[in-house]
């Protein structure tokens, strides 16, 4: 998957995932990083198969590895994530060549990225199915610490879904 690998090295991901690795290294709660990026992106390619919604692995790669790029922003500044990772993710995408990602599907990513953190009526297809991926990929109901968690109970995810 080049257009992924080529996100992946992109200096520009590289430095902010260093920093988001640097910002998490004594997190006690879910962390960020490749792990967490890679489970949502494999959930998320496991429903578009199972579901035959026809979106291209890259896609769907492309964005679970932006979906959380900004989160030491989030530590640093206090800018929400999904907004820091959708001004990285669109300049990481503008660099990459033309045949990688149609604008369509950049367009997409970019959405699914800006959206993945809240559900809302009018999401598109791949917003959606990042969204319940990002949901879905964590294992609060195995979780130590759970208890201490600021989430709210109806966000945790507290039984095996996929």
């Amino acid at each position: 998957m080049r257009e992924v690998e080529a996100i992946r090295k992109h200096p520009l991901y590289v430095e902010y995932y260093d920093r988001l690795k640097e910002s998490e290294k004594e997190r006690k709660f879910c962390c960020h990083q490749m792990e967490h990026l890679l489970d949502v992106a494999r959930i998320a390619y496991i429903c578009n198969l199972e579901k035959n919604m026809g979106i291209r692995k890259e896609v769907i790669y492309g964005a679970a590895l932006l979906h959380d790029i900004g989160k030491s922003r989030q530590y640093e500044e206090g800018i929400p994530h999904e907004k820091a990772s959708a001004k990285i993710a669109k300049i990481i995408l503008e660099d990459l060549p033309e045949t990688y990602y149609s604008e369509e599907e950049k367009h997409a990513m970019l959405r699914a990225v800006l959206g993945h953190r809240r559900e809302r009526e009018d999401m598109e297809e791949l917003e959606r199915l990042l969204y319940l991926s990002d949901k879905r990929s964590r294992m609060c109901f195995d979780c130590g610490m759970e208890a201490e968690c600021n989430w709210s109970a109806e966000k945790k995810n507290l039984e095996i879904t996929v």
